[in-house]
């Protein structure tokens, strides 16, 4: 298998774990744990799985330059990314949170044109253009009436772009890291300055929640929310920036509406309609035209 087909499955499996994870985190706040207490779990127990994975890699040695930029890129990446997610989506609803998402696509072209001077094909303009087409199809179709910002959502929405804008930042800058050192090692120490950050803020609701009286059910989400929606979600993401653009691997976003929708089809919660079908073919022919590398791509 190729490295940039390899890069392609890594994406697609993250975002079907995303798809899944909306409803999961939603439902485990704040009945079960506060939004601080499930971003420090989050993070320390990513930070743990890493540091485990990373004795059955190839040791390697970080530049002490590099870990200066380390420490800020853990900033964006691990603790304002998370944070302002989980917490966000405890103040607004989960169809509030996929449409906001839509802007990350968007926010890691423009941050790819300021710091590396990118210039954007066509191409990735119209895959741009088709993805959020398809997801706003998928999205609002799916809200029927139950996506609003107001007064009562308005701090979690807020939050919620905080948090795109944030992982577009990560997204767009570390990719020179990836392609310089594996994977495991730059995941290792990102979310090890990362869950120094969080944890003054975070271990007193980790500590607060009634560990011996939760059901088993809430144990098992809190472990998919920890191991699949941040260790392995993570790394698949990163390990795809060694193969692919910032702009492709933030293109997969836009599937996330699609595969919760043929979950939800499926398990017989959904129906397949025209409507559907015609924003999956947007979303999905928006990644392929994103994805698509030539030299002879007209630049804009």
């Amino acid at each position: 298998m190729s490295p940039n087909l390899k890069a392609h499955l890594s994406l697609f499996i993250a975002q079907v774990i995303y798809a899944i994870n909306y409803s999961i985190a939603k439902d485990l706040m704040p009945t079960y744990i506060k939004p601080l207490g499930l971003v420090f779990m989050r993070i320390a127990g990513a930070t743990i799985l890493f540091w485990l994975f990373s004795l059955f890699t190839k040791p390697e040695k970080v530049e002490t330059s590099d870990f200066k930029k380390l420490l800020i890129l853990a900033i964006f990446g691990v603790a304002v990314n998370q944070a302002f997610f989980i917490y966000g989506l405890s103040l607004t609803k989960p169809i509030n949170s996929a449409i906001i998402m839509v802007s990350n696509p968007i926010a890691v072209m423009l941050f790819a044109i300021l710091v590396f001077k990118e210039r954007i094909t066509i191409f990735k303009l119209s895959g741009l253009f088709l993805g959020v087409i398809g997801s706003l199809v998928l999205l609002l179709f799916k809200a029927n009436g139950s996506f609003s910002i107001g007064s009562e959502t308005i701090a979690g929405d807020l939050m919620t772009l905080i948090n795109s804008l944030s992982w577009a930042i990560f997204v767009v800058m570390v990719k020179p890291y990836m392609q310089k050192y594996q994977t495991v090692t730059v995941m290792k120490w990102i979310f090890l300055f990362g869950f120094i950050y969080i944890f003054p803020f975070g271990i007193q609701d980790l500590f607060a929640v009634s560990w011996n009286q939760l059901p088993s059910s809430v144990i098992s989400a809190m472990a998919f929310v920890v191991v699949a929606t941040t260790f392995l979600a993570y790394l698949l993401n990163t390990y795809a920036l060694k193969a692919l653009s910032s702009e492709v691997v933030s293109m997969y976003i836009y599937l996330q509406p699609f595969l919760a929708a043929l979950v939800a089809i499926y398990l017989g919660k959904d129906q397949l309609t025209s409507l559907k079908f015609i924003a999956g073919i947007l979303i999905i022919s928006g990644v392929y035209l994103a994805g698509i590398k030539t030299k002879d791509a007209k630049k804009l």
